[in-house]
């Protein structure tokens, strides 16, 4: 293994040492870059049949604990936009993902995603627990949870598919000849698995050659909107993976820009938009 990329599993068998300087003895790195990793998420403690990520160098060690560090260089010097907070609940929140970040994190760090950020950027500052996820291409509105109970009765609203949630796009080509306000629905299977996705055209440029368009989605398949846009001739700008856009081309240009559902605390209906400033523009 490189120096660019370290994994080592430690048996704690002394106390003399924090779990910073065990670790960078192991593996030749000096404690500030160990320190670094940790905070970044790349140190892990399993204490019985618990595993966690080790933040705190000076956390106190016991005989018998193991440690583990998953070191890789590339991951740690990975940066993103910051998040934004656009409407703090309490036991809930709602945020802008950037392009990029992460809604889930690896064994090999997790700075770059959406939960951690708001963990160390919220005030007062709480858990935070994803509760559904973007793509890491995509942007926009993701709904993070403050408790356990709530994270659960968010989750389950998404489960039930008791939320509305739209999208909006740029595709490539004219959406929808007859004109906007008329919804196309799409139902091709993803994966296997029934879809169902409803797109309506806001706007075309000619100049372009591209439309903007508004998704409701009944089902979250994975990728579901950049698979059923490109079955339809219609491939999303900037999809490197279902579309025809190639490494120059600019970022993927879909945003999930509008959620609806009861609220779990309150029982009413909540609506929350995204900013036009971060929607996708023509």
């Amino acid at each position: 293994m490189s120096k660019n990329q370290i994994e080592i599993h430690i048996k704690v068998s002394s106390l003399d040492d924090d779990a910073a300087a065990l670790l960078a003895l192991e593996s030749g790195l000096s404690k500030q870059i160990i320190k670094q990793a940790m905070n970044k998420g790349a140190v892990w403690l399993t204490r019985g049949k618990q595993t966690q990520r080790l933040r705190r160098a000076k956390r106190a060690l016991k005989i018998g604990d193991e440690l583990h560090l998953y070191y890789n260089q590339q991951v740690l010097a990975q940066e993103v936009e910051n998040a934004e907070l656009i409407a703090d609940e309490g036991l809930y929140s709602l945020w802008y993902k950037p392009y990029g970040m992460l809604c889930q994190g690896s064994k090999w760090g997790d700075h770059t995603t959406i939960n951690r950020y708001v963990e160390t950027h919220l005030t007062p500052q709480r858990p935070a627990f994803i509760i559904h996820r973007l793509d890491r291409a995509a942007t926009g509105l993701v709904l993070i949870g403050h408790s356990r109970q709530t994270t659960a009765a968010l989750a389950k609203l998404f489960e039930q598919r008791s939320l509305d949630k739209y999208y909006q796009v740029i595709v490539e080509g004219q959406f929808s000849h007859n004109g906007t306000g008329e919804s196309v629905t799409i139902d091709s299977e993803v994966d296997g698995k029934p879809a169902r996705s409803h797109a309506t055209l806001l706007k075309y440029d000619a100049s372009q050659n591209r439309s903007l368009v508004q998704v409701k989605i009944e089902t979250g398949r994975k990728h579901q909107i950049r698979i059923h846009m490109a079955s339809i001739g219609h491939p999303v700008v900037g999809d490197r993976q279902h579309g025809i856009a190639d490494d120059s081309e600019v970022n993927l240009q879909l945003t999930s820009c509008y959620l609806k559902f009861p609220c779990p605390i309150t029982g009413k209906q909540r609506e929350f938009e995204l900013p036009q400033r971060l929607r996708p523009e023509l």
